[in-house]
């Protein structure tokens, strides 16, 4: 039986592959699992049905038809990756070190990025957001400057491609409008990489073809 998420039936993104469904799709496509999508609109995600299975009302969700019901991308794939092979190292300590990374992106790297866009857009025509920003900006730099002496010239965190690496990679690619990203050589070849993927470049497609079919209507 096919999995199935859920995603925006009109994604905010407007199809660039940063809303959080494209994570769970990409892990889906590096696996080899086929999976079904249900398309939500953004008053469904305020519905009791959707609130049943995500308490928050966001997206994306994960149900894999035989009763388990998921929410958050970080969780969902790491279930994925545990369930099927080809996201996890067989080591025991290498794939430790991956869940590790998991977490580093989602909470070491990926707070002061969002906090970021709610300064651009939340926060943009506050008197006091000329003078946040670049504190905002610098916190950012602070973690990539570590994050870019790990990397070094290696092509992945920790040896082979991984699920850390498919999660900072998701988080890394928030912040390409802004520019900082290319401020750090291999952090910005370390994303392209990973965008090269051809699981990544299915999943983004995928995610595009959402956009591009709302748009027709």
């Amino acid at each position: 039986m096919k999995p199935t998420i859920t995603a925006f039936e009109r994604s905010p993104d407007r199809g660039r592959g940063l809303s959080r469904d494209t994570r769970v799709r990409w892990a889906l496509e590096e696996v080899g699992q086929p999976y079904e999508v249900r398309l939500v609109s953004f008053g469904a995600l305020k519905e009791p049905a959707h609130r049943a299975i995500h308490p928050f009302g966001q997206i994306p969700t994960y149900e894999d038809g035989k009763g388990l019901a998921l929410f958050e991308t970080g969780a969902i794939v790491f279930h994925i990756a545990q369930t099927h092979e080809g996201l996890l190292p067989e080591d025991p300590q290498a794939r430790a070190r991956a869940v590790t990374w998991m977490f580093a992106a989602l909470s070491t790297i990926e707070p002061p990025i969002l906090e970021l866009q709610t300064a651009k857009f939340a926060e943009g025509q506050k008197p006091w957001a000329a003078e946040r920003m670049p504190l905002v900006l610098d916190r950012i730099r602070d973690r990539l400057r570590e994050l870019s002496a790990h990397l070094g010239e290696a092509d992945w965190l920790d040896g082979a491609f991984s699920a850390g690496d498919l999660m900072m990679v998701s988080v890394l690619l928030r912040l390409r409008p802004s520019g900082v990203l290319e401020e750090f050589p291999n952090l910005a070849a370390y994303v392209a990489r990973g965008e090269a993927r051809p699981a990544y470049q299915r999943a983004f497609a995928a995610q595009l073809a959402v956009f591009t079919a709302a748009e027709a209507v």
